[in-house]
């Protein structure tokens, strides 16, 4: 039966991608694949799809794990360090929103990170919880976030004695850690719950030149997307209990269990939990040497890429510098700044793929974020290097000048007029254009995608400094979710 498959649009669409040989530095971790090839487990996940079952005898239940799951998350669990593991098959967004709504009652306040997932504030919603922000600090020039600074948190702890719960993203998408270990002491001793968001922190404890894990730091709950910087599929992740948490009673491992059934599929998929087992596999047998070869790959690219900007530095042909490489304590994670050649992050982002066959993770107005994993190689970095020359001399070549960059607001937390409960549930939305959004009450959740964080949420007076960035970068080529108006024209207010 050769019948016409051309209206598999989806099948036909991914395996345009395959054959063009993509190099990744996005997610997932294994990089299409080519770690499952060389580690040879290839032959174990090319008959993946037929062990595609549901709960049957012999195959166990994740929500009431006692046989197979049971076993494999042993193995998580010795492996990570924790004291209890979950496999979570609906992504981080599931472990996020349990855990938050596990440790807070309705009604009660959660101290969060300004940038927090948005899966933490649609917990807010979900949970009838408030949040009380505490700022992410932003490097000016290329509009990365730096996380939170101790005095930021501390202020936000004395001033909300109340609060039971502390939630935070560590490592930033970006990869930049902050003094973890040193705010969790302190919320501790105010008897708080400390929830992190490792979601870009899976692969830390592979080498002692990262920085150290959440739960090192001493954290009581810790989610990771396990798809994001190990090799496990797309939507795979877990969560973490310490065992410090478990044995002081911190942590209520029967109310994340019951949150976890709410929000986690009731069917999850085997074939994303052997994901899960082989990303665990790979992690204790090979994930130490793969993390050193991957820095050392890393660190010859860095090397000659900082050759490159010595040479145009000294010779400071036609005043245009090379790119710059920001590579700080993750080292995994690497933001090229794209503005010194003349070019903002949307457009450099654009010229990878279309002319050199580089996806990144993400860009912005400064510049593009490349994620490299265990599952990278050191052809990866050779190309990349290549493609940086050449788009510099192309640059050269067509006259362009160095951009300066544009201010990024996020630091600006507008104020909370609604809880984000409160603004989803109202029925006084209506349609205005963005100009006359200003200083009305936001309907809908602003968020920049990639890396998914709310400018502005709902129930947020809208301010007109933040609005003016987004207008702007949505012309330069920001993608903008969580509004209605995809064309960002009009928005959400509530009258």
């Amino acid at each position: 039966m050769n019948k016409n498959n051309d209206e598999l649009f989806i099948n036909n669409g991914l395996k345009k991608i395959l054959d063009e040989k993509i190099v990744s530095f996005h997610m997932p971790g294994h990089k299409c694949g080519k770690i499952y090839d060389r580690l040879k487990y290839t032959e174990m996940l090319e008959g993946l799809y037929k062990t595609d079952t549901t709960e049957i005898p012999g195959t166990d239940n994740l929500h009431s794990p006692e046989d197979i799951i049971k076993e494999s998350i042993l193995k998580a669990e010795k492996v990570f360090e924790s004291g209890k593991t979950y496999y979570l098959i609906n992504g981080s967004t599931c472990g996020i929103e349990a855990a938050i709504m596990a440790t807070c009652n309705p009604g009660e306040k959660l101290i969060l990170s300004r940038d927090s997932h948005q899966s933490a504030v649609n917990a807010c919603i979900l949970g009838d919880i408030v949040p009380i922000y505490v700022k992410s600090e932003i490097d000016k020039y290329t509009n990365i976030q730096r996380g939170n600074s101790f005095e930021d948190v501390k202020k936000a702890i004395d001033e909300n004695e109340d609060t039971k719960v502390l939630f935070l993203t560590y490592p930033t998408y970006y990869g930049i850690t902050f003094e973890l270990e040193k705010i969790i002491s302190y919320a501790h001793d105010k008897e708080m719950v400390v929830v992190i968001d490792e979601a870009h922190g899976a692969h830390l404890g592979l080498s002692e030149k990262l920085p150290k894990t959440a739960l090192e730091c001493g954290a009581d709950i810790v989610i990771q997307s396990t798809h994001k910087t190990l090799p496990a599929f797309t939507q795979s992740s877990m969560m973490h209990i310490s065992k410090e948490a478990l044995k002081s009673g911190r942590v209520d491992t029967d109310r994340i269990e019951k949150m976890l059934k709410m929000t986690e599929t009731s069917s999850p998929s085997y074939i994303l939990m052997q994901s899960l087992e082989i990303a665990v596999d790979i992690y204790e047998k090979y994930g130490k040497e793969l993390m050193e070869e991957l820095i050392n790959n890393i660190n010859e690219f860095k090397i000659k890429i900082e050759e490159i900007n010595e040479y145009t530095n000294k010779t400071k042909i036609k005043n245009v510098d090379f790119f710059k490489i920001h590579n700080e304590k993750d080292l995994t994670k690497i933001f090229i700044s794209s503005l010194e050649v003349g070019l903002t992050g949307y457009e450099f982002e654009e010229i990878l793929r279309k002319e050199h066959n580089i996806q990144v993770e993400l860009s912005n107005y400064s510049g593009a974020l490349m994620i490299a994993t265990i599952g990278n190689e050191k052809e990866d970095f050779e190309k990349l290097e290549n493609a940086l020359i050449e788009i510099y001399i192309k640059s050269l070549e067509e006259g362009r000048k160095k951009i300066e960059p544009v201010d990024y607001p996020y630091e600006l937390i507008p104020q909370m007029a609604l809880t984000p409960r409160e603004a989803f549930y109202s029925r006084k939305k209506k349609n205005v254009k963005i100009e006359e959004s200003i200083g009305k009450i936001c309907g809908e959740n602003i968020v920049p995608y990639p890396p998914g964080v709310c400018m502005i949420a709902a129930g947020e007076i809208i301010p007109q400094e933040i609005m003016d960035y987004l207008k702007y970068c949505k012309k330069e080529g920001m993608e903008i979710t969580g509004v209605k108006d995809s064309r960002f024209e009009y928005i959400q207010i509530i009258d």
